[in-house]
């Protein structure tokens, strides 16, 4: 089935006043080209990140299909050491697997302590950190995270969205990237942060028949471009090469408003989370009413909710 996509902007030469005083506020997505982001573009070589990166274990998923999905789980958890990963993500078979000969391999880096650190390539590989610079485009005190990403060819994460900003910067390979708004995320067929439709090429509109009225924003990332994803747009990417990539996650909203104990980036505001365990309560409590008046009182409430709290300043 062929989709009708909006192409996302590609601007070159952006300069710091021009992202944040005029691009920055439209929060929509944008591909920024020509970002001086240091060395890593030219370096950052299988052979290279190999050496550099030592035998450091890293925690990888391993897929034996392409398609990865988080809402079943579809793959395992692995330990491999680094050099390793990098060797086997870059080829097409394998003489040494988990699964298959042909398994994907996919590294999304955390902090020393998962549970308490946020991940950081200048912490975790502080042998690359001279070769990359990160955009400054955010005040420092902003940032959150920088997660280095490694994908097999041909492997495509589950759509998603996250609740901060986030610039991806393909620093080798290509990626597709398909966007969507979040105003469209009733279209999505979610499951907490994901979206269950896995195939949004060839998607089963039996089962998700409102897929097809959501609008889809792509690109495609070849080296040294950066993608500018708003939160809470919704995201799936495809590694057309093999490819090494890093996110740079900055807090949107004042830091008081994200969970503190969250150290991936992908918990709701705090003040979400507590709208939705009140939302909970009260379905509940519409529970108690025989099916007719449930209906009609949750009407009422969807009603009450969009008069109150939908925006009318966003397309």
């Amino acid at each position: 089935m062929a989709w009708q996509s909006v192409p996302v902007p590609r601007l070159e030469g952006v300069s710091q006043e021009q992202f944040v005083q005029h691009l920055y506020p439209q929060r929509k997505p944008l591909v920024l080209e020509g970002i001086d982001l240091g060395a890593c573009t030219s370096k950052w070589t299988v052979d290279y990140l190999s050496q550099v990166g030592g035998r450091k274990e890293v925690k990888i998923h391993v897929a034996a299909v392409a398609q990865m999905d988080f809402i079943s789980k579809n793959f395992v958890y692995r330990t491999l050491p680094f050099d390793k990963l990098v060797q086997r993500a870059a080829e097409e078979k394998h003489e040494e697997f988990f699964i298959s000969e042909d398994e994907k391999y996919y590294l999304r880096s955390l902090g020393e302590d998962p549970r308490k650190d946020v991940a950081d390539i200048r912490k975790q590989f502080p042998l690359l950190e001279g070769d990359i610079k990160f955009p400054k485009f955010f005040k420092e005190e902003q940032f959150f995270s920088s997660v280095f990403r490694i994908s097999s060819p041909g492997l495509q994460l589950w759509t998603h969205y996250d609740v901060m900003d986030n610039f991806l910067i393909q620093v080798t390979g290509k990626k597709r990237v398909v966007l969507f708004s979040p105003r469209d995320a009733q279209y999505l067929y979610l499951s907490g942060t994901k979206s269950e439709v896995l195939d949004i090429d060839n998607p089963d509109l039996t089962k998700y028949p409102l897929f097809s009225k959501a609008r889809r924003y792509e690109c495609t990332l070849k080296a040294g471009d950066v993608l500018f994803i708003p939160a809470l747009w919704f995201h799936n990417v495809i590694s057309e090469e093999f490819g090494v990539g890093v996110n740079i996650f900055w807090k949107h909203l004042p830091s008081e408003c994200y969970d503190k104990t969250d150290t991936y980036g992908n918990k709701d505001p705090t003040a979400a989370s507590r709208a939705a365990q009140i939302l909970d309560r009260a379905l509940k409590t519409l529970a108690e009413l025989p099916e007719e008046y449930r209906d009609f009182y949750a009407r009422r409430m969807v009603l009450h909710i969009q008069e109150k709290a939908y925006s009318r300043n966003f397309e």
